[in-house]
This record gives C-alpha cells, structure tokens and sequence, in this order.
C-alpha cells in the first residue's frame, strides 16, 4: 500500500490589505514617508487603484475604495478603527529619527514588552508601529537630545 504525500504548507506570508480614501495620497506616505517601494500595481483609465508596496521584508496592499454615487473617498468614519500593524525591525529609533526627518510626526519611542516601539497613523487612520527588542528599563522615553 502506497503512503499518500502529506501536502507541503502552501501559505507563504500575510500581507496587510488596506482599503484607502485617495490612493495618490496613501502610496506618497509609504514610498516617501516611510521609504517603501511599489512592486505591483493596477491601474484603470491611468489612474492608479491598486498597489503592492515592499516595506523591507514586508508588505502591504493598497486598493482606492471603490467608486459609490460618483465619489471614490467615501469611507466610513471610523475607517482605520482598531487596526494595527506591527513592523519588527532592527532599530525603531533609526526608523524614528529617518520619519522625523522625512516631515512624518511618529510617536516618541518609549519601551514596551521589551521593545523600543514607536508609531504612527497613515492618512486613513491605520496605526503603524514599528518595534525592534532591547535590554531597556520598561516604560524608558527616548530622549532624542541625549540622542544626537
């Protein structure tokens, strides 16, 4: 009797799939905000409705909500409501500082469960923070003056 093959996990990652107001506006704060990069895109009528955008070993997609009664922004209120993404990275306060100077107001980094975490909200109110571990008293700010 033949042994059958156990099939081979097929789920590779999780991608984060955002349903945004102005897509336009959205792609500009993860490319040039955040520094991410456009691998896949969708376009109809040559304008841009969806996106795939590389965040160093991550990823999220961004799709321009559909069009109702001729207005593509209307989302409702509370669009972005209890979403977080957590971002694990080699050094918060790198991507901190690199935020701050790219005009983007992320949070003052402080530790947390371990981590030095910082975060901010994309302009449809997605929470995006960013966490790298350290060796830090729980609950430290960052103090950016001892920082420089």
């Amino acid at each position: 009797m033949k042994k059958e093959l156990e099939p081979r996990p097929n789920i590779q990652q999780a991608v984060p799939f955002f349903r945004v107001a102005n897509v336009t506006e959205s792609v500009r704060f993860y490319v040039d905000g955040l520094g991410g990069e456009v691998l896949h895109h969708w376009t109809v009528d040559n304008k841009l409705r969806w996106c795939w955008i590389k965040l160093g070993d991550a990823a999220l997609m961004l799709q321009q909500q559909p069009q109702v009664d001729g207005d593509y922004g209307q989302l409702n209120e509370t669009r972005g409501a209890g979403v977080s993404i957590s971002f694990q990275c080699r050094d918060a306060l790198a991507l901190y500082r690199v935020f701050r100077e790219r005009g983007l107001n992320p949070r003052r980094p402080f530790v947390g469960n371990g981590m030095w975490i910082t975060s901010l909200a994309d302009p449809d109110g997605y929470q995006l923070e960013f966490e790298s571990f350290t060796d830090v008293a729980e609950d430290t700010l960052f103090d950016d003056e001892l920082s420089e």
